[in-house]
């Protein structure tokens, strides 16, 4: 009973050094209201302090409620001042550049970066209303940046929120500007934020210069640009930005491409923090996309698109026979966007990350052109090759595609739906589709089919556990098949690869998410040309080899 009393007594004491420094009057008067039930609460407010979210490669990102583990004004105004801070050790000049998006807190915190930055003596750009992250990507390098900031949690739940840092040129070197942060410039920045002091000291100047509507006009202008302008325009497009802020952007630039303007989902066209119509604001879930597969189905649309929140990833749904529509996974949008921009003449690095598909690698050997294969996430890919061939295209199989990596050194849905949209329409004016061109690759390649285990947990310790089991007791066989080939990546990712001759399986948590996820990948031959046939076969071995993942993880 006093140990417990000395817990709650320090957890109080936690809350009140908090609260002395906390901005934000909602913050408080939220945080007061957990202590006000103590007992009974301890363990939310023991959540709340448990630590502060950690600044990492990805940023920010976590639940909007006051406390240091949460996403709130004070966490932002202490990692505004981290970032500002370390950009002036750095000897960074030139203005930050920041995005938000429409959910909850996001035009806050955007506001709030950007007195931190101008009370800081540093000019602070912010763009003119919610919109997609590749945009606020884009005017890092279109505007000489010395570094950005979007305000956004993407794909992620509703009452989450989050931070991405973004490099210019100066101090993200060539390949780095435009892109993400990397170490060590993560740990650097964190080191920064820890070293903020009191926040009651810390000036505040002006919420910056709101930037016109030309910076948006040239983006679109720059992301029409990626469609040749002798490419078949006639195609019908159904679109759902998810309650987003892709809808007016991607509009616009399928307009000034010449393409006809798509058909957006009505219910879901305006960004709504809440995603009423969705129970989880991603493409790739179930159910996400039931509205945009009922609107092409019923406008007779020749294609399907969605776009996540922030737009910067693209999903793609197709007529498939008598068994209706369905969603293109990643991967086959990536190798399909990659042949086609191979069969433009596209010269230069191909890119793609460890769990994404190995065909991309095979069409890259046969055709004669640089390929990388990275760790997970963008700010890899666009990096990758160390700069010794120029990047021409990106992709990972979580529907994130780069195809003008000197526009946008990021994943842009909007670019990508143009270029799937120009594949699309010339496949259309010879009676063929996005799916006959994946059978063609399929005849030459093999089917190279890909799935996911993926387990959403409460308890991080779930994943931790399920880590540990594959490495203690890593399977030395796989469909039959002996394992060829073992990697276990850490300490510099968490990440263990297993190999068949015919099989691969690359298991790591989510960087974003509290998921494990196991990539599963098998490879089958086309005999006699059936691609049906050997489609069959390897859905098949993916289900066993799924089954046998499960096992061996414990899950």
């Amino acid at each position: 009973m006093a140990a417990e009393t000395t817990d709650l007594d320090h957890m109080r004491e936690q809350a009140r050094r908090w609260l002395d420094d906390d901005p934000d009057p909602a913050s408080r008067d939220e945080l007061l209201a957990v202590l006000d039930r103590l007992p009974a609460s301890a363990p939310e407010l023991a959540d709340r302090f448990a630590g502060p979210l950690t600044f990492g490669t990805a940023g920010l990102r976590g639940p909007l409620r006051a406390g240091p583990n949460g996403m709130n004004l004070a966490v932002v105004t202490r990692a505004a001042a981290g970032l500002v801070g370390w950009l002036a050790a750095e000897g960074g000049e030139g203005p930050l550049v920041i995005g938000y998006d429409a959910r909850h807190g996001s035009r806050a915190f955007a506001e709030r970066t950007a007195q931190v930055a101008t009370g800081a003596g540093r000019p602070a750009l912010l763009l003119p209303r919610p919109l997609p992250t590749p945009v606020l990507a884009y005017a890092v390098r279109h505007l000489g940046a010395v570094a950005g900031v979007m305000v956004t949690a993407s794909h992620n739940p509703p009452q989450d929120n989050g931070y991405k840092v973004y490099l210019g040129a100066q101090l993200g070197g060539t390949l780095g500007a435009g892109a993400q942060i990397v170490p060590p410039a993560d740990a650097g920045i964190e080191a920064a934020i820890r070293a903020v002091g009191s926040l009651a000291q810390l000036p505040l100047g002006p919420a910056g210069q709101v930037l016109g509507d030309d910076l948006v006009a040239a983006y679109v202008e720059q992301a029409a640009g990626v469609v040749a302008p002798d490419a078949p325009r006639d195609l019908k497009v159904a679109y759902t930005p998810l309650h987003g802020v892709g809808a007016a952007v991607l509009t616009a630039a399928f307009a000034r491409a010449g393409f006809p303007v798509p058909g957006v989902v009505p219910d879901q066209a305006e960004p709504d923090p809440d995603f009423p119509t969705v129970s989880f604001p991603n493409p790739e879930e179930p159910g996400a996309v039931d509205r945009l597969v009922a609107l092409a189905d019923r406008t007779g649309a020749d294609l399907a698109i969605a776009n996540d929140p922030d737009a910067d990833r693209c999903a793609v749904a197709v007529r498939d026979g008598a068994a209706g529509w369905r969603m293109l996974r990643g991967d086959e949008v990536g190798v399909l966007l990659a042949d086609h921009l191979m069969r433009r003449g596209v010269d230069g690095l191909y890119a793609t990350t460890i769990v994404s598909s190995s065909l991309l690698r095979a069409m890259c050997a046969a055709r004669g052109l640089p390929y990388d294969e990275t760790l997970t996430g963008f700010k890899w890919i666009v990096r990758g090759g160390g700069g010794r061939q120029p990047l021409v295209f990106g992709y990972e199989e979580a529907l994130g595609y780069c195809v003008a990596p000197e526009q946008v050194r990021d994943k842009d849905g909007i670019t990508a739906a143009l270029t799937v949209a120009e594949l699309a329409a010339g496949l259309k004016t010879q009676g063929r589709t996005l799916t006959d061109r994946l059978d063609e690759l399929a005849a030459e390649f093999g089917v190279h089919h890909t799935d996911q285990l993926s387990v959403r947990v409460d308890d991080l310790r779930v994943i931790a556990d399920a880590m540990a089991r594959i490495r203690a007791s890593t399977p030395t066989a796989l469909l039959g098949t002996p394992v060829t080939e073992t990697q276990d990546l850490l300490p510099a990712s968490d990440v263990v690869i297993l190999r068949t001759a015919a099989a691969r399986v690359v298991i790591r948590p989510s960087g974003t998410e509290p998921k494990l996820k196991a990539y599963l990948e098998v490879v089958e031959p086309v005999a006699d040309g059936d691609v049906p046939a050997a489609r069959t076969r390897a859905q098949a071995a993916v289900a066993e080899l799924r089954a046998e993942i499960a096992l061996a993880l414990g899950l």
